[in-house]
């Protein structure tokens, strides 16, 4: 039965039960890590060989002649470019490989944009034109929000849909407000909801009219071939989409390795129309005299081929798959029917985005903390840490090994349970 039929006498008695049980757990001392999209040691063993794959002077020369141990080639290896080309559908002139974090390639182009103004000619620079602003579809990815406000970046929260971002606000701030600069987005396998933007989501997104013609979409592509089942998600490509909307340099496209080989030594990717990407170089070349080369070489010769890194992702798949199975069979289980909770399933990615009981996802944080199990702060997945119905929490399943995973599971549904007993009996 739905809590919210239960009686005053009931809920008392359903409380008294989940306080016992509560009680129980915590004597248990957990210390259970469900908080952010880390990878298992299993999946980061997957990918040990690639450390030792350059073996003598032969293996560190480019196919376009250059020494990988030297100076040189500021927009990445020739071999790096063509595979992340194929990967996004696009040319090796639209692509810059750089160092091991997109989220570096991001936070970059915000601050170049901010100093240089984006990649027209004669654009203000942002952090000229007064207080700017960003959408920023939520719930999502907590460190875009960061990168907005360390830079002082006004934040304006659009609800994320079964489909994407909700396009009909999208469509009416941005054409109405030239302070809004940019957009946010996860496309396929979105975090932390697993969202995957429709073909008219992408359409619409590509034939945007904005009031600022300095108006940029950050196209954080990071799980762009995570899929944990047999058949990944499909999406035309905004890169090709725009340009049937004379809006060829609006879109950036970041996309990585972090979550294929390793998290702190990966390669990572920008990629936008051939006049941006002409553009970033020049100021890039001024930055570095060039990225870590020999990483972009071990990456290749492990890979191969694009075919190499999808081959490579469905061995990740086969680790991962069976714990977001594992954490959906718990709240099935222990939720289910309850009224009090609902929860994505997504079929790529990192993340379960679980919406608990309204105004108890701070409560239902504060609880895990003391039964000694870390998940990702509640509000987290919006702007400024505010959610405004206090109820989205990101479960990330991919680090725990199963058997921790079913006791963090468990222990965050009777969490749930009683968060929202209390908060009913409080009404």
């Amino acid at each position: 039965m739905e809590y919210t039929q239960l009686t005053a006498a009931e809920l008392e008695s359903t409380k008294a039960a989940l306080d016992k049980e509560f009680e129980e757990l915590k004597a248990k001392n957990l210390k259970l890590n469900m908080a952010r999209g880390v990878l298992s040691n299993d999946q980061l063993d997957l990918t040990m060989e690639m450390l030792g794959n350059l073996r003598d002077k032969s293996d560190c020369i480019s196919e376009a002649g250059t020494d990988c141990r030297n100076y040189g080639l500021v927009d990445g290896i020739p071999e790096a470019k063509r595979i992340f080309a194929e990967l996004l559908c696009t040319t090796p002139d639209n692509i810059i490989v750089g160092g091991n974090s997109s989220l570096n390639l991001m936070y970059d182009t915000i601050a170049r944009n901010m100093i240089f103004g984006v990649e027209e000619e004669g654009s203000t620079p942002w952090a000229q034109q007064g207080k700017i602003k960003f959408l920023c579809p939520s719930p999502g990815y907590d460190r875009h929000f960061a990168i907005c406000e360390r830079m002082g970046i006004e934040m304006i929260t659009v609800d994320m849909l079964d489909d994407g971002p909700d396009m009909d606000t999208v469509e009416k701030l941005v054409s109405e407000d030239p302070s809004i600069k940019g957009i946010w987005c996860v496309p396929k396998y979105s975090n932390p909801t697993g969202v995957v933007y429709s073909k008219e989501t992408i359409v619409r997104m590509s034939a945007l009219k904005p009031a600022a013609k300095d108006f940029r979409v950050f196209w954080d592509d990071a799980y762009i071939i995570h899929s944990l089942y047999d058949k990944a998600a499909y999406q035309i490509e905004i890169l090709d989409e725009v340009k049937k909307y004379g809006n060829d340099n609006m879109v950036y496209i970041f996309t990585s390795t972090s979550k294929i080989s390793f998290p702190g030594s990966g390669i990572a990717v920008i990629a936008s129309s051939k006049h941006n990407i002409d553009k970033i170089k020049s100021h890039m070349s001024v930055q570095t005299i060039g990225h870590d080369k020999l990483n972009q070489m071990r990456h290749i010769k492990y890979f191969g081929s694009l075919e190499g890194i999808i081959k490579h992702m469905e061995r990740h798949a086969a680790i991962i798959a069976p714990k977001f199975q594992l954490v959906d069979e718990v709240l099935t289980r222990e939720l289910e029917g309850l009224g009090i909770a609902k929860w994505t399933k997504p079929t790529g990615g990192y993340f379960i985005s679980l919406d608990v009981y309204p105004g108890t996802a701070k409560k239902v944080y504060e609880m895990m903390c003391e039964l000694g199990v870390n998940l990702t702060p509640a509000g987290a997945t919006f702007p400024y840490r505010k959610d405004p119905r206090d109820q989205n929490l990101r479960i990330a399943p991919t680090f725990p090994p199963l058997d921790e995973l079913r006791q963090a599971s468990e222990a965050l549904c009777l969490c749930t349970k009683r968060a929202a007993v209390e908060k009913l009996l409080n009404a």
